[in-house]
């Protein structure tokens, strides 16, 4: 009986290991104060693999070298991230630099790799790096968040005097690619600010990488990760779809009747996102409720002689504050089926005729109308098997099947008969 049956599916896509790491630069440049104690680490900018799963970066190593070595620590999101670790105190009046190797290995395979130069300069000593009050700041944002709006503020301390103390702040390069459109960060403050247009639906959340580096020679800096969670504001009306309509039926479908499809979404979460969906209560009409969507179906019978054609409107409100809403209207015309007989005007009618009349002449004309439309309101007229004087009526009468005219056929001699009674239908 309902001629829509909906089914739901998922298609994965699986990743194959079609791009090698790339470093943000051939070459990284390091300084290193001499007075640098062995076991101190020095954030590395890490390779990008936009590959997933095993394919992406899984691992780094560095050439053999008596002072250093390689720490790398995966973070919950999955992230390499990449340190250079101090193994043995250095002396910059024996060397005053270093060259080292590395590279970046992905799970996949084949098995790609890509290197980068690391050039390490040794200087006379800076030899505390900035520190920050928290590893990791959390904060949160409305989406509709003005320009400015300051949204928390980052701050690192270091143990030096002088230049060596003073420090500024900035996101890391990894942090930029996705981050220097919606927010800035003051260099002096550490505060962080709203830059540009947020969207929750868009992006619900930002982790920012962010670093404090002091002006001493040589610069040491200080990371520390912030978590920025976007609020939803109810700002998307909800949006109504209509499909597998039916704009055209039949006056006698039954009650219950499958009309169209009706499907209410808002891309806003929570009570912002939820929909409630009502059609006007003046139409034969009512929408069911089904998983996901609205049905809309016949309540009443139809009757195309008393409304011929509905526009029904449709209305969708959302549960946020201020709620928002949407409306649609579908048209439905209902055809005709042939559910009307004809009708005469009279059920009976007198008609006079006066004898030794010429034949041929009409001397009365029928009419019945029909409700209905187009060839179900076509009459055609005809007499029923009537006599006069035991002659069948077609030997005095004929009728206009078109109009319904009557002509008389002879003439009538009124001392032959004075009366007779004949049926028409239509």
């Amino acid at each position: 009986e309902n001629p829509l049956e909906m089914h739901e599916g998922e298609l994965e896509i699986l990743d194959v290991n079609d791009n090698p790491p790339t470093f943000p630069q051939r070459s990284i440049a390091l300084q290193m104060s001499e007075a640098s104690a062995s076991g101190a680490r020095f954030r590395l900018e890490g390779a990008d693999d936009p590959d997933i799963g095993t394919n992406t970066v899984a691992a780094y190593t560095i050439g053999s070298s008596d002072h250093f070595s390689l720490k790398t620590q995966k973070t919950e999101s999955g992230i390499i991230i990449v340190e250079l670790l101090l193994e043995k105190s250095l002396n910059r009046e024996l060397q005053s630099s270093f060259q080292l190797l590395l590279t970046a290995t992905d799970g996949g395979t084949p098995q790609r790799s890509a290197t980068a130069q690391i050039l390490i300069t040794v200087l006379d000593f800076n030899d505390n790096p900035p520190v920050f009050d928290h590893d990791i700041y959390r904060g949160s944002v409305r989406e509709n968040a003005p320009r400015g709006t300051l949204v928390l503020k980052v701050q690192a301390n270091d143990l030096d005097e002088g230049l060596n103390a003073e420090l500024t702040y900035h996101f890391s390069d990894v942090a930029l690619r996705g981050v220097q459109d919606v927010f800035s960060l003051d260099p002096r403050t550490g505060e962080i600010r709203v830059q540009g247009p947020l969207d929750f639906e868009a992006v619900n959340s930002y982790s920012l990488d962010i670093q404090a580096q002091d002006h001493g020679p040589p610069a040491m800096t200080g990371h520390s990760k912030v978590l920025i969670k976007v609020i939803d504001v109810n700002d998307n009306a909800p949006e109504i779809r209509i499909t597998s309509a039916f704009n055209k039926i039949q006056e006698n479908m039954p009650r219950g009747s499958f009309i169209c499809l009706i499907n209410v979404i808002d891309r806003d979460s929570g009570a912002n996102g939820q929909v409630r969906c009502e059609i006007q209560t003046d139409v034969p009409f009512r929408l069911q409720k089904t998983s996901n969507h609205y049905k809309l179906v016949t309540s009443e019978p139809l009757d195309r002689e008393a409304m011929s054609e509905y526009n029904i409107l449709i209305s969708a409100w959302d549960l946020g504050w201020p709620s928002l809403s949407s409306n649609k209207t579908i048209q439905i015309t209902i055809s005709d089926v042939n559910d009307y007989a004809p009708q005469f005007a009279e059920s009976s009618y007198n008609v006079y005729v006066m004898e030794n009349n010429a034949p041929g002449v009409s001397i009365f004309t029928v009419t019945a109308t029909d409700h209905d439309l187009d060839q179900n309101s076509y009459l055609s007229y005809s007499f029923l098997d009537n006599h006069i004087q035991n002659m069948p009526v077609y030997t005095y009468l004929s009728i206009n099947s078109m109009n319904g005219s009557i002509y008389a056929l002879r003439s009538f001699d009124y001392e032959e008969f004075k009366n007779f009674q004949i049926h028409v239908q239509a």
